[in-house]
């Protein structure tokens, strides 16, 4: 009975008979794993990048919210802020950020335009790696503390209002005793954001000086929080449950469900890929094999007269596909590993870069190569690969040897 490193020996010897035919199945094996490994670690830096995006555009990993206001963010939906609660929420080791804020609808208006935006009270320090806010600020200054009396502006709102760094604009929104509050505001800072809608969407002021012009007291309108793993969030939602069961706890899918949405469809887009670059390839795994076995006919028929079982002709075959295979995996790898190291610093797309920021997309693509989606195409197409083989394999097993022997 041969044994398994004769079969290896014999099938790499096999495998390079007819070495041009060989090189050539072994480039469109490796080319299919090349591209499945790439394209994954492309649609994942895509959608990391739109998740990192949106996350810290004011939506974080948890947010609490007091009943009814998600449905309307108005002010008498807003929540009174427990000290307690928010050390409590703090001091949670998996909390890495956590701030209140106020968020109420509100109208702007300049010297000659008005606009409707969202006004976000915010505490400037607790910002920081929670929200984009610290670091997007293009001209001025950064609001300094809750009760900063300046206001940050987006660029694109002050090209639409007609204003400038340094103006005064007046705020205008809906009070807690539901009459109408406006204020004069001077803007001390300009920030740029993507996509351009949070430009135009969300103007920026302290925390206390919101609260303040909308006599709440030290009601806020949400608290929202970091965590060190966005997908894991179970443990801690439990927790913030129980510590504030009056209150609505909701985790970013449940807060940005498109989110969820594309990451799903790119899900299914790569499983899709998978597919026809296997069929692809699975033809021509079974095609070279045919060929080989109808080659070897009178071999084989040989092997069975000295005594070789129609199983080890089967195990002769696969040895050979898994052979083939693993080479073709060791450079479609390599290969993909090479592509991936050269695109460290992303591939630059900004000759679309105006329409990619409109869907909240950088114009720098950054792959995000995972082990999983790796391991996962090696797996793939090892496994299928094998019972691709298992065809060719049965089909040598068949040959009667007296008649394999007889064959010219």
């Amino acid at each position: 009975m041969p044994t398994l490193r004769l079969l290896i020996t014999l099938a790499w010897r096999n495998l390079w008979r007819r070495r041009a035919r060989t090189l050539l199945i072994v480039f469109a094996l490796a080319l299919g794993v090349w591209s499945m490994v790439c394209l994954a670690a492309l649609a994942r830096g895509s959608v990391e990048q739109q998740l990192t995006s949106a996350i810290l555009n004011l939506t974080g990993h948890v947010q609490l919210h007091a009943p009814g206001y998600r449905d309307d963010p108005a002010t008498e939906h807003s929540m009174t802020l427990d000290a307690d609660l928010l050390r409590t929420i703090a001091g949670d080791p998996a909390v890495t950020a956590v701030a209140a804020r106020v968020r109420v609808p509100a109208v702007l208006s300049s010297e000659r335009e008005s606009a409707g935006i969202m006004l976000v009270g915010i505490e400037p320090m607790r910002e920081r790696g929670l929200s984009f806010i610290p670091n997007a600020i293009i001209a001025g200054r950064y609001l300094e503390s809750p009760d900063d009396e300046g206001l940050l502006l987006g660029r694109k709102l002050a090209a639409q209002l007609e204003t400038a760094l340094g103006r005064r604009v007046v705020l205008m929104s809906q009070d807690a005793t539901n009459t109408i509050a406006d204020r004069g505001f001077r803007v001390v800072g300009i920030f740029d954001a993507q996509p351009e809608a949070i430009e135009t969407s969300y103007v920026f002021v302290g925390r206390a000086t919101a609260q303040r012009l909308l006599k709440l007291g030290e009601r806020v309108s949400e608290v929202a929080l970091m965590t060190a793993d966005r997908n894991r969030l179970d443990p801690l939602l439990a927790r913030l449950e129980r510590a504030a069961p009056d209150l609505e706890v909701q985790p970013w899918t449940v807060v940005e469900p498109l989110l969820v949405l594309t990451e799903n469809v790119t899900n299914v887009i790569l499983i899709i890929w998978y597919a026809i670059v296997f069929a692809a390839m699975s033809f021509g795994l079974v095609n070279t094999l045919l060929m080989a076995v109808f080659e070897r006919t009178r071999e084989f028929g040989l092997f069975q007269a000295l005594g070789m079982s129609p199983f080890q002709i089967v195990a002769q075959v696969l040895v050979e596909s898994v052979v083939l295979l693993g080479v073709s995996l060791a450079v479609g790898n390599a290969a993909a590993a090479a592509t991936l190291r050269a695109l460290k610093n992303g591939i630059d797309l900004s000759a679309f870069a105006q329409g990619f920021e409109m869907i909240g997309v950088s114009p720098i693509l950054y792959p995000y190569a995972t082990a999983a989606d790796a391991i996962a195409a090696n797996a793939l197409v090892l496994t299928l690969g094998i019972v691709a083989s298992l065809y060719p394999a049965w089909r040598a097993a068949r040959f009667a040897p007296m008649q394999a022997l007889a064959r010219l």
